[in-house]
């Protein structure tokens, strides 16, 4: 997708869900319009700072801009927080980026491709994705990519391997 640029505005959903077995698993940034389906790879550290800087920047923006009562706009219900078939990545994620509008009060997720340079190659332009999203979606977001992080192994220490102890 090098060099490509694709919005998604507003979701209709968004989500982080890992395949494979712990210690195997590959993480998955998923979102949706209508019958459009965006899949991307991260890395377990990337959920978990997105995870992070997610809550920073809705507590930022609850206390600038408070939301007028409930939120009313679409939102993913918690039971709506698993990958939607098909499952094929559009690249892997090499940077995020947050970002908020407050004329529309939408959060902007930015993802920014991992381009391999080969040869000095300094002119590939790596694939961008924008997905905008509600606050309440965002939260769900966070919360989802933070329980798929912590819901590895144990101790991420082991990476895999079988580790012996003696006292």
């Amino acid at each position: 997708m090098a060099g490509s640029e694709l919005e998604l505005r507003p979701v209709d959903f968004v989500t982080i869900d890992t395949i494979g077995p712990k210690g195997k698993r590959v993480f998955y940034l998923q979102a949706g319009k209508e019958a459009q389906i965006v899949t991307l790879i991260i890395e377990k550290e990337q959920a978990l700072a997105l995870s992070e800087a997610i809550g920073e920047l809705l507590d930022d923006i609850d206390e600038r801009f408070p939301p007028p009562g409930e939120e009313t706009d679409s939102a993913v219900g918690a039971d709506d927080m698993e990958l939607r078939e098909p499952l094929e990545p559009l690249f892997r994620v090499a940077e995020m980026g947050l970002g908020y509008d407050d004329e529309t009060r939408m959060v902007v997720l930015l993802a920014q491709e991992l381009v391999a340079r080969e040869n000095g190659e300094d002119d590939v332009e790596p694939g961008v994705v924008r997905l905008w999203c509600n606050r309440r979606q965002m939260r769900q977001l966070s919360s989802q990519a933070s329980d798929c992080a912590q819901s590895g192994r144990a101790d991420p220490r082991q990476n895999g391997r079988v580790v012996y102890y003696w006292s």
